[in-house]
């Protein structure tokens, strides 16, 4: 298969220098300033080579030389640290729908990933076209903000939930009755417009890029991020698992056409989505209705049951209503043997619970755990830590433009 240029799939053709700029340069975003000889011994690249590199990032502006490190005899090592006003990244998260809506997110983050501009715009059930036109509205806002030199835009970087096509750009609403799919190229009208490079994968594959950039340590090499329950994204080897398309990671079968979902239902149960809330708002919804159960979870809400969200439920829980308790329990069990079933395939050292759910706390993650150890191989299962995210609803936009950041390291 041939690799395009500008691609989620550079990374895996990157040349042995790309890999070193990469790793070089993170290396000093992590943890500078930073001598030459810390360097050198993290990375096993020798004290000559290292030099160059960072001439060279110093000759383009990317780093800078400052401060001097004591000494335990002799000439005091220089210390050297990331520009990170050199430049900016912008990174999108298109939003998932659910029963209770969903937000778009755009962040400007300096080459340090550290937000300078959020913006945080409701998203409608509009076509996915309408969806695409209010995105590159949310990215000229985010650009012609004070403070950000438009010059200074390495790339725009955009997280869709749904079926991600990276070669055609096209995305496709996966849900039941989805209908939103566009057949315009997100890519091409970013570059077009803004004149920036442009990335364009699926959220849960950019929200476990952000969280192994920013929340995990820098030798975390295998991980899988849950995005609750519509989705997961792929590390391995340290680099993200896009897939032949850009559409790896969907947890779930594709609805069928003929309209047989009842049948499907009944054979392949554990292959359905729950969605973004685990089904905790709808199952919530349906046993208060049936009266036969004692809940404060309306409570939560203002007695207004189509106001009931996830976080009611989750709140209610954490009080100590039963109800809420046993709800949360049993969307653990489901998500834990999609997890354990991941955990079997790709052995990782980190599964991250994120999407939201993971605000749940102990009353998602104990059973979730134990669900894990009960349906996974016993080796894998001992090895894998399963931690909630850590970025919280900023996971797909500082994963997007976490891969702006990748791209401007990667060229160096």
């Amino acid at each position: 298969m041939s690799v395009r240029k500008g691609s989620m799939f550079d990374y895996y053709t990157l040349s042995d220098h790309e890999r070193k700029n990469f790793d070089i340069l993170e290396l000093i975003r992590r943890n500078g300033p930073i001598t030459r000889a810390d360097i050198s011994k993290v990375t096993d690249l020798n004290i000559v080579t290292v030099s160059n590199y960072i001439n060279n990032y110093i000759e383009k502006g990317l780093v800078s030389e400052g401060g001097m490190e004591a000494s335990t005899g002799g000439r005091k090592p220089t210390l050297v640290k990331l520009n990170e006003s050199n430049g900016y990244a912008i990174g999108l998260d298109m939003g998932h729908m659910d029963a209770s809506g969903a937000n778009m997110i755009g962040v400007v983050t300096d080459l340090a990933g550290r937000i300078i501009v959020k913006l945080k715009k409701p998203r409608t059930k509009d076509s996915m076209d309408k969806i695409i036109d209010k995105s590159l509205d949310l990215i000229n806002e985010l650009i012609t903000k004070k403070g950000i030199d438009r010059d200074k835009v390495k790339g725009v970087g955009i997280g869709v939930g749904g079926v991600v096509d990276e070669h055609l750009g096209t995305v496709r609403d996966s849900t039941k009755n989805g209908v939103r799919t566009s057949y315009i190229s997100i890519k091409g009208l970013i570059e077009q417009k803004f004149g920036i490079p442009s990335f364009i994968g699926n959220d849960a594959t950019f929200a476990a890029f952000g969280e192994k950039m920013h929340a995990l340590p820098m030798d975390t090499e295998d991980v899988v991020y849950m995005y609750s329950d519509v989705g997961s994204g792929i590390i391995i080897k340290g680099a993200m698992y896009c897939g032949a398309s850009g559409s790896a990671g969907e947890i779930r079968i594709n609805y069928p056409r003929n309209g047989d979902y009842l049948q499907l239902s009944k054979n392949l149960s554990f292959l359905l989505p729950t969605g973004l809330d685990l089904g905790l708002v709808s199952q919530a919804k349906k046993l208060l209705k049936e009266g036969d159960v004692k809940s404060n979870v309306l409570e939560f809400c203002d007695n207004k049951p189509d106001s009931l969200t996830v976080d009611n439920v989750i709140d209610a829980a954490k009080s100590g209503d039963t109800l809420a308790i046993e709800l949360l329990e049993d969307a653990s069990v489901n998500l834990g043997i999609r997890v354990a079933y991941l955990v079997n395939l790709f052995n990782p050292e980190i599964v991250v619970i994120g999407g939201g759910i993971e605000k749940a706390g102990s009353l998602l993650l104990e059973p979730l755990r134990r669900t894990v150890r009960k349906w996974a191989f016993e080796e894998p299962a001992n090895v894998v830590k399963i931690i909630p995210a850590r970025l919280g609803e900023d996971s797909v936009a500082l994963g997007a433009a976490s891969i702006v950041i990748r791209d401007v390291f990667v060229k160096a």
